[in-house]
């Protein structure tokens, strides 16, 4: 199998799992053999070495008892055996439990043969010395000696020999149970080592071939990245692996590829720019100095527009000052047509006031004339009456003269007022006139107003006009300038177009590209 055709993190995934693998057999190889030196450690700790101790003080128990039963058969002593007789009692008693306790222990036909072979050679022993005891007591030397060399000293031997046999029986187990435990830990660590070789050799191999895989193609790809980075386009890439690295290698190609389109496009695209920014800044320069030619012309007709708005600004104010005019004297007018009929009724009113006056004249002189008959009526009866009757006489002349004197006023009012009447009637009819002459200067006047109305209407009218028109025009010459600040930036703008065209056309000469 390639490894190129394999993913990376599918190479690294089994490459780690394998060594994970191999890893944990260790580990479970290592932790079984510790596991089953442990296990045999604690075996050997439970039974062998019980036993071969359990035995070592049994043998060490009987030695003491032999040397002590040698003593009392020795010595000349009599009481010495009654003397150790509670020791021999509590060593017999030992000996019986550890008697016991071995035989609980005992596993191998071996084991059984040698402590029963114990047991009858224990039983000599106890006799011989039980007898050697008792002739002591008894005090019997003699035969306390012969018991001793005949029956004690060959059964106390064979006893010590049997005990002795059985030691050296367990040592040899535990002997035999070390040796098996040092063989299973030479074992277990042969394994674990060629295990840890194995695994070694195969990370080696596996990261050697990883390695080779992956920076064999990234070498590619910097290579060409620098190949690209200096500007040439031309390289070509040999994939051989369809990995990410394959497909690293892969979106290279293609960006080079990209990269060649592009750069050849920029190259056209800059040839045509600087072409166009050429024709563009032609175009501009002959648009700038129409620009400037429109503006000067512009300026001569605001300079034109401004000069008639103020003309037409001027008639529009005489124009409104003559319609206040007109309008004040069309109300003059209006007022004075008032007056004219006020003073019509008030004529009227004077003529009928006259009348009115003649009439209570009349009414006057007719009673001055009946004053003037009774106030002669009173001098004749004074007359009469003689000297009683004289300052009533004189009272009814000073009655009479009143009298005429007041009819001869009454006329002369009656003539001034008939005269008043007359030339009342002749101003009555002239102010009629007058009246009649005002209501034509009125409609006359209300007709001029009108008109000024209309003039100034059409003044304000045009005046509006004028200055839209030149408002307008102000507009148009600040576009115009603002055209040409315009034009002068995208000449600039051109002519800054025109250099990073050339300096991008710089640029992109540096990339190297094939014929495609």
């Amino acid at each position: 199998m390639n490894l190129s055709s394999i993913k990376i993190g599918k190479r690294l995934f089994l490459a780690f799992g394998f060594l994970i693998v191999v890893i944990g057999l260790i580990l479970a190889v290592g932790i079984y053999r510790l596991q089953d030196v442990a296990t045999r450690t604690a075996l050997m700790m439970e039974k062998p070495l019980a036993k071969e101790r359990m035995v070592s003080d049994w043998y060490r128990t009987i030695h003491t008892s032999v040397r002590r039963t040698t003593a009392i058969a020795k010595s000349s002593d009599p009481a010495l055996a009654l003397f150790f007789a509670p020791e021999a009692k509590q060593a017999t008693q030992m000996s019986n439990e550890q008697q016991k306790q071995l035989e609980s222990l005992l596993e191998t036909p071996e084991e059984k043969t040698l402590f029963d072979d114990l047991t009858k050679k224990r039983q000599l022993y106890i006799k011989a010395r039980d007898a050697i005891s008792a002739a002591k007591v008894e005090n019997r030397a003699e035969e306390a000696e012969m018991l001793f060399q005949s029956k004690f000293q060959p059964a106390g031997v064979d006893y010590l020999d049997s005990l002795q046999a059985l030691l050296d029986q367990q040592r040899r187990s535990i002997n035999q149970t070390a040796i098996e435990i040092d063989k299973n830990y030479q074992s277990g660590r042969n394994q674990m080592f060629l295990l840890g070789l194995l695994a070694l050799c195969a990370a080696i191999v596996l990261a050697l071939l990883i390695t080779r895989s992956i920076v064999t193609p990234l070498r590619a790809a910097v290579q060409f990245a620098e190949s690209v980075a200096i500007g040439d386009l031309r390289q070509k890439i040999e994939i051989t692996s369809t990995d990410e690295t394959g497909q690293l290698l892969q979106a290279l190609q293609s960006m080079n590829e990209s990269l060649h389109v592009i750069v050849t496009q920029v190259r056209q695209g800059t040839d045509t720019i600087a072409n166009a920014s050429s024709e563009i800044a032609a175009g501009n320069m002959s648009l700038s100095s129409r620009t400037e030619d429109q503006a000067a012309t512009l300026e001569q007709t605001t300079s034109s527009m401004e000069e008639l708005t103020g003309t037409v600004s001027h008639n529009a104010a005489n124009a409104r000052q003559a319609n206040q005019l007109a309008m004040s004297a069309s109300d003059v007018a209006v007022k004075a047509g008032s007056v004219v009929s006020e003073v019509i009724q008030t004529m009227g009113s004077i003529n009928e006031s006259s009348k009115k006056i003649v009439d209570i004249i009349g009414v006057i002189d007719g009673i001055a004339f009946q004053t003037n008959i009774l106030a002669l009526n009173a001098a004749v009866e004074a007359a009469r009456a003689g000297e009683q009757g004289r300052g009533f006489a004189v009272v009814a002349s000073e009655v009479r003269n009143l009298a005429q004197r007041s009819a001869a006023a009454a006329r002369e009012i009656k003539t001034l007022i008939g005269d008043s009447v007359d030339k009342v009637n002749i101003g009555t009819k002239l102010v009629d006139q007058a009246g009649a002459t005002m209501d034509n200067v009125v409609l006359s006047v209300k007709r001029v107003t009108d008109i000024f109305s209309e003039i100034t209407a059409a003044s304000n009218e045009q005046t509006s006009g004028i200055e839209q028109i030149n408002r307008a025009i102000i507009q148009m010459d600040d576009v115009t300038q603002q055209n040409a600040a315009l034009v002068e930036q995208a000449a600039a703008a051109t002519q800054s177009m025109q250099e990073q065209a050339a300096q991008l056309s710089r640029v992109v000469q540096v990339f190297k590209l094939s014929q495609m």
